[in-house]
């Protein structure tokens, strides 16, 4: 005798779907450890080079005509645009200075960070299949996204706390250096929430991360525009969490409820995430991927296709966003003679101060054109990884299994980096050039911004192929080294005269051989010196990736 058994499996609880959050955290903390050093380490160092004696904020104290001029170079649309509203100007301190001249700055580079971080522990490792392992377990469906929005949190805090103990020790006052310091985490946490947002909508990683940008772009149009229609900010300008930050009115007459707005709308969006996450199926978007042909074109054939396919939304967004941002930066060029008066002593402009008004423009413009060829390299180092990402999600030993060779794979990939890149170097700068021409700085014309351009192809593929060459050989180091190098590069820029380092460390950074187009020839040796260290790595890589297994 037999009796049917009713199986019933109990209904899983709120805190069920938060199972092995804790364990996530430390993963991620683990896994980020040292871009977090990192981070920490640039922006206190930053806070520190600008504020110590004899820096660019610290003579504004002991100089009042200096405070005088900048402040009215700062009440310029163009500067309100580059800094923010104002606050101050009347009086111009060196609080006032550092809030109104680097809240904007610092919110866009934690803003970065933290999307950047959110879309790789949330979308991305859905998209590798990662999270289906885990989930596979025990883990909670949305451990995931609370353990990320912890570990940013920790992250843009530990961020605050070296910034404001910088801001401090130079002198500023603790409270409203701590205001500052964590309005500005506060800020990019909510950036952080709109990636956890945008991850739900998109399918990839690169369309949550350029949903997340443009809501960074879009979020700055808005306090600019707000800004400059009204003084001290207009009710447009309350749309953008860098205005929040503004509006707090630190080292003038500080006051933190706005900074209360910044942590409502964090929940606001993370209870849509939450919603999103719970609405949608494992693996897809809320956006739903629109069918394709069914014939594929024939130009679609191929390893340069795939990594086309791969990163052109990325290349997209990249150009566009940076774009914007360096059209934005070349439409304060007219106003450089009188914003370089006001800092005249500082030994990090001390070279752009020489000569003349159309010398201190043409130096002032190859200065941000360096800034512009850091975005490129950012991003080829960024886009050469993504093989990395196709190796660990085993997408690429999917692909080696066809008639396709590791090489021509490998370079197919490379190839759609370098163009890439180049394509962000090159608009970027000649988008400062538009800037420049649309408020009337006829100094410089597009040649010149096309050579200074071009000046920096060497430079970024070097980049490219440091970054290739370090993944074929050591891919599990590759992230940590190559964001050091890049580190190292951005000190050598901003600091190496201030540091007073040695000729032979400096060379250490590509970007160093590059000279001012603007002002003198690029010598030959430079250039062919770049192009031997960039095709000597390339053939090291490819040694490399011959020599050892691929992973899957």
């Amino acid at each position: 005798m037999s009796a049917a058994t009713a199986v019933t499996t109990p209904k899983a609880g709120l805190l069920d779907s938060f199972t092995g959050t804790g364990h996530l955290i430390g993963f991620m903390l683990r896994r980020d450890r040292v871009r977090i050093a990192v981070w920490t380490l640039v922006i206190a160092i930053l806070y520190l080079v600008s504020l110590a004696p004899g820096g660019e904020y610290a003579v504004l104290n002991d100089d009042p005509e200096a405070r005088a001029a900048r402040a009215l170079t700062l009440s310029s649309p163009a500067m309100i645009a580059m800094g923010g509203p104002g606050y101050g100007l009347d009086d111009y301190t060196m609080g006032a200075a550092v809030a109104n001249e680097l809240i904007l700055w610092m919110v866009v580079a934690l803003a970065v960070m933290t999307i950047l971080q959110v879309v790789r522990h949330t979308r991305s490792e859905e998209e590798s299949g990662r999270s289906e392992l885990m989930r596979a377990g025990v883990l909670g469906r949305h451990a995931p996204s609370l353990a990320v929005i912890v570990e940013v949190a920790l992250t843009n805090l530990i961020v605050a706390v070296a910034g404001m103990l910088a801001l401090v020790a130079m002198g500023l006052a603790p409270v409203d250096s701590a205001v500052m310091s964590f309005g500005i985490a506060l800020a990019a946490l909510v950036y952080g929430a709109v990636a956890l947002v945008t991850s739900q909508l998109s399918e990839s990683g690169g369309g949550a991360m350029g949903m997340a940008f443009a809501v960074v772009g879009a979020t700055y149009v808005a306090r600019v525009v707000g800004d400059i229609q009204e003084p001290l900010g207009s009710p447009l300008s309350w749309l953008s969490p860098i205005a929040w930050v503004h509006q707090t009115r630190v080292f003038v007459d500080t006051r933190i409820w706005p900074l209360g707005i910044a942590a409502v709308v964090a929940l606001a969006l993370l209870a849509v995430a939450a919603f999103l996450g719970s609405h949608r199926d494992f693996g897809a978007g809320m956006v739903k991927v629109r069918r394709g042909r069914a014939d594929a074109s024939p130009l679609l054939d191929g390893p340069i296709a795939l990594a086309w396919v791969r990163q052109r939304t990325g290349l997209f967004w990249t150009a566009v966003g940076l774009g914007l941002m360096w059209f934005a930066t070349g439409s304060i060029l007219s106003e450089v003679p009188n914003m370089l008066k006001a800092v005249g002593d500082n030994p990090i402009y001390a070279e752009l101060v020489k000569g003349g008004a159309e010398d201190m423009i043409k130096t002032f413009a190859a200065f941000i054109g360096g800034y512009s060829a850091f975005g490129a390299a950012a991003y080829a180092i960024i886009m050469t990884l993504r093989v990395k990402a196709e190796e660990d999600a085993t997408r690429a030993a999917l692909v080696l299994a066809k008639p396709l060779g590791r090489l021509r794979w490998l370079l197919s990939n490379t190839l759609v980096a370098a163009l890439g890149s180049l394509v962000v170097l090159v608009t970027g700068i000649w988008a400062m050039g538009l800037g420049a021409a649309a408020t009337g700085v006829d100094e410089i014309g597009f040649g010149d911004f096309t050579v200074l351009a071009l000046t920096y192809v060497p430079a970024v593929l070097v980049i490219v192929a440091l970054a290739l060459a370090v993944y074929a050989w050591a891919p599990q180091a590759a992230s940590a080294v190559c964001w050091a190098v890049f580190g190292w590069m951005f000190l050598v820029l901003i600091l190496a005269d201030v540091l007073d380092l040695p000729d032979g460390v400096r060379g250490l950074s590509p970007f160093w051989w590059i000279k001012n187009t603007m002002i003198e020839s690029q010598p030959l040796s430079h250039t062919l010196g770049l192009s031997a260290v960039a095709l000597a790595l390339l053939l090291m890589a490819m040694v490399g990736f011959r020599r050892r297994d691929i992973h899957g």
